[in-house]
């Protein structure tokens, strides 16, 4: 079989060939530097996220006497309203670990 042969590039051609050469070193740089960029913002969300949430039990205990007028979620917290003997009582709760986070009472002035 016969080979052929390639001539010698011109000093255009070679100067042309290094210029595609480099460009295409810089899109295949850019190329893996975007696709590391996601793979690390795919394993940052995996390793970050709660995983299965252990169920909390709580008991919370309220005067006796007391009504629950409302429960809503607010942000993080958990925001029960309460109605004890005329008086009203706000209570607020962490979301995820039920513990209380604040108490605020409304009473009226004397």
């Amino acid at each position: 079989m016969t080979e052929t042969v390639a001539p010698d590039p011109t000093p255009e051609q070679a100067a042309l060939f290094a210029r595609v050469r480099r460009l295409m070193l810089i899109a295949g740089l850019t190329t893996g530097l975007a696709v590391a960029a996601v793979l690390i913002a795919i394993g940052y969300r995996l390793f970050r996220s709660e995983g299965s949430v252990a169920v909390a039990e709580i008991t919370a205990v309220v005067p006796k006497g007391a009504k629950i007028v409302s429960i809503t979620a607010a942000g993080d917290r958990v925001v029960v309203t309460l109605d004890v003997g005329g008086t009203t009582e706000i209570r607020t709760f962490d979301a995820h670990t039920l513990k209380t986070t604040g108490r605020l009472r409304f009473v009226s002035e004397p």
